[in-house]
């Protein structure tokens, strides 16, 4: 592998994340913290607890990977859209350097971006509520492997998207609701049964859960099964983005 090609792309997509700090750091802190004082305050003082968790503690990981996710998808799209607009792609398909060098790159400066942003949200949460982490490895792994393979559905959205609104269509109108509707605030096992089977066929919902297991010890399905969920959601996306270079889809247009 050329690491001098994963490094260059790397680098160049830090030091843009840099020049933007206000908008791709500041304000998921801010947003987050706004869902504390909401969702903790407001909804926290009419439900006590969630499987003998405090609600205040219970959401902690439901909003980390709500901003974790949505902050992968975003630079990750971000990151190979512009030089699509630009025209600057052109320069990396013709260098002596191979899809998984430039996927490397990308995705990892985009998992790196969201990573930071998840950790500074989990410094933050500890100014609101008092919860403690039991399984701190885990916790770090299942959010490591979330970052890459979210990065890895932004960078084939950046690839798939030809404007701007479709760059942030997928995001706003199919992420954020499956996140909100995949147990970020709520348990599984409080839904009626109808809801709850809806709850299971949401991909995200295991993310989640497995994600909640390295907190509290609790998981609304096995963690065996969250694990299987990255693994195959990682597959699929390193799959797709293989296609995409092996017949040049929306890269040589």
């Amino acid at each position: 592998m050329n690491l001098q090609a994963v490094l260059t792309i790397y680098k160049a997509e830090m030091r843009r994340f840099f020049r933007t700090y206000q908008q791709s750091l500041i304000a998921p802190v801010i947003s987050t913290s706004l869902y504390f004082v909401v969702f903790g305050t407001a909804i926290g003082g009419r439900i006590d607890q969630v499987e003998g968790v405090p609600y205040g503690a219970f959401i902690v990981p439901g909003l980390i990977m709500l901003s974790v996710m949505t902050q992968s998808i975003q630079n990750g799209s971000v990151g190979i859209y512009f030089p699509k607009f630009q025209g600057t792609i052109y320069e990396i398909l013709s260098a002596p350097v191979t899809f998984i060098e430039v996927v490397a790159g990308y995705v990892g400066a985009a998992a790196t971006k969201a990573l930071a942003i998840g950790t500074i949200i989990l410094i933050t949460a500890t100014f609101f509520v008092d919860f403690q982490i039991l399984h701190p490895i885990s916790m770090v792994a299942f959010l490591l492997m979330t970052c890459v393979c979210f990065a890895l559905l932004g960078f084939i959205i950046g690839i798939w998207a030809q404007n701007f609104d479709q760059l942030s269509m997928i995001p706003v109108l199919v992420i954020t609701p499956l996140v909100f509707l995949g147990g970020s605030f709520y348990s599984a096992n409080m839904l009626p049964p109808f809801w709850e089977g809806v709850t299971r066929l949401n991909p995200v919902f295991y993310l989640i859960s497995g994600f909640r297991w390295s907190f509290f010890g609790y998981a609304d399905v096995p963690v065996g099964v969250s694990l299987i969920a990255i693994a195959i959601f990682t597959a699929v996306c390193l799959s797709v983005i293989w296609w995409i270079f092996r017949s040049g889809w929306r890269l040589r247009d």
